[in-house]
């Protein structure tokens, strides 16, 4: 079979870095290989100004990317960085994918993306590609089973 290919920013924060790997080593196992803008510690931002790091650094990489990946874990939602991450996606028409990390058992979301989500998935190939690739909205538990679905509030600039 055929892999796809697909620009992604994944957004996360640095003590989860560990796991970037292998949520794209699950990926290119189901058939998906992905170049990551992201900023982790191995592509590090040296900057310190604020404005700086996300206008200069940050948004052009969201902005490359067709979708924002949000490796979510427990302190993924305490995140400033992260919920800006999104909410700058979201302002560009991203598609907005959550997934679970691997063994997370549930935690709360950060705030933006419970608001602009298309997509929550657990720790499953399948699930997180089929996100990705087939742009299928969907809302699972880490372990995979439907979720409540939670209210997305997206309000499309200049319609009426």
């Amino acid at each position: 079979m055929t892999n796809f290919l697909k620009n992604v920013f994944i957004s996360h924060i640095h003590e989860d870095d560990h796991g970037l790997p292998k949520l794209k080593q699950i990926l290119s196992d189901h058939n998906l290989d992905v170049r990551d803008s992201s900023i982790n510690s191995s592509n590090p931002n040296n900057a310190n100004d604020e404005n700086y790091i996300k206008y200069s650094i940050l948004a052009p990489q969201i902005e490359w990317a067709s979708t924002l990946i949000v490796y979510i874990t427990a302190d993924t939602r305490h995140s400033e960085w992260v919920n800006w991450e999104i909410e700058y996606a979201a302002s560009r028409g991203k598609r907005i994918v959550g997934v679970w990390a691997e063994g997370e058992e549930g935690c709360e979301l950060p705030d933006a993306l419970k608001e602009y989500h298309d997509a929550l998935v657990g720790w499953h190939g399948n699930s997180i590609v089929e996100a990705i690739v087939e742009d299928q909205d969907k809302s699972e538990l880490p372990d995979g089973t439907a979720a409540p679905v939670l209210p997305i509030k997206r309000h499309p600039c200049g319609v009426k």
